[in-house]
């Protein structure tokens, strides 16, 4: 059954502008199931997961809560660290299990598997690190870095058969995500316990735990806009040079951006048409496509007016 809504000031705050949790989930239930027990405890009519793990995968669940569901997509585009054991099939020598391990610390061809929610066609994911933690004759503690979207159980059965011996997965924790660690997050019944707390007046400890959504967004690029360009992206514009005023740091095309207006507030993220070294010297033409708008257009002027007569004019304020 679902808990009431906090009623702190501060929490209902924190909700009503998005926030995320970092769950602990433990191995039993699915990640869809961990994140409504997550909605019913703090009492909250919109809550979801980002990043799926198996139901017997523990580890670091992002939970988004309120207008947070709509940057999920980009804590999809984190790096996902893991601690896996691997099961041989057969005893491996060290020097080839180093070996093999050395040859897929690279970028390699996955197909997911036939119990898989994407399709199934042959994709290429990069392998950050692979480290050994320990060994016995046959099996392998590892802990990897790997682009989102890696099948760790196929990684493992790919390295036993590279190896001539077969091997599985037998035990798999995510330990990170992007810059964000397991030790900060929080289990069920602590969360519980923080929620109980709040809602009995000592709102501290939920409210350590709900992170803001700029420390999701500010890990991207970062374009600030010119104030006619947050209202021409807000009635959904896209973006031409014109409208930036700076940029965080380089990136390329296809690459997801935040935009920021004046004072710094989140106006939307999208992908970028144009490398940014090739936005400067851009006289004309889109350079990001918004894709998810967060602002209320009604709280930005309309930057352009409608043309008279049956059709419509293009939107131009982006460029302003």
């Amino acid at each position: 059954m679902s808990e009431a809504p906090i009623s702190d000031p501060g929490i209902a705050g924190r909700l009503a502008t998005g926030a995320f949790l970092l769950v602990d989930k433990p191995r039993g239930p699915s990640s869809h199931q961990v994140t409504a027990w997550v909605r019913d405890i703090l009492g909250v009519e919109r809550a979801g997961h980002a990043g799926t793990l198996d139901p017997n995968v523990s580890g670091l669940l992002w939970v988004g809560l309120g207008p947070a569901l709509k940057l999920l997509p980009l804590l999809l585009e984190f790096p996902k660290r893991y601690v896996g054991l691997i099961s041989f099939h057969s005893a491996v020598a060290p020097r080839d299990l180093d070996r093999v391990v050395a040859e897929f610390t690279a970028p390699i061809y996955q197909t997911p598997p036939v119990r898989s929610a994407v399709r199934r066609e042959r994709r290429v994911r990069r392998i950050h690190r692979l480290d050994v933690l320990e060994r016995t004759k046959d099996t392998a503690l590892v802990d990897l870095v790997v682009d989102s979207g890696t099948y760790v159980r196929t990684l493992a059965v790919d390295l036993g058969d590279a190896l001539g011996v077969g091997g599985n997965l037998v035990e798999l924790r995510r330990s990170g995500t992007g810059p964000f660690r397991e030790d900060q997050s929080v289990t069920l019944s602590g969360l519980a316990d923080a929620a109980t707390r709040a809602r009995a007046g000592d709102a501290a400890t939920l409210g350590a735990l709900l992170h803001p959504m700029e420390e999701v967004w500010k890990e991207f690029p970062v374009v600030r806009l010119r104030a006619s360009a947050a209202a021409a992206v807000a009635h959904g514009a896209g973006l031409a040079k014109g409208g930036i005023i700076g940029t965080s740091r380089p990136y390329h095309v296809g690459a997801s951006v935040v935009l920021v207006g004046v004072a710094g507030e989140l106006v939307a993220f999208g992908a970028a048409l144009r490398d940014s070294e090739e936005t400067a010297p851009a006289r004309e033409g889109w350079v990001i496509q918004p894709d998810r708008v967060f602002v209320d257009p009604r709280s930005y002027p309309t930057p352009w007016k409608p043309a008279r007569g049956p059709a419509s004019t293009s939107p131009t304020g982006s460029g302003a």
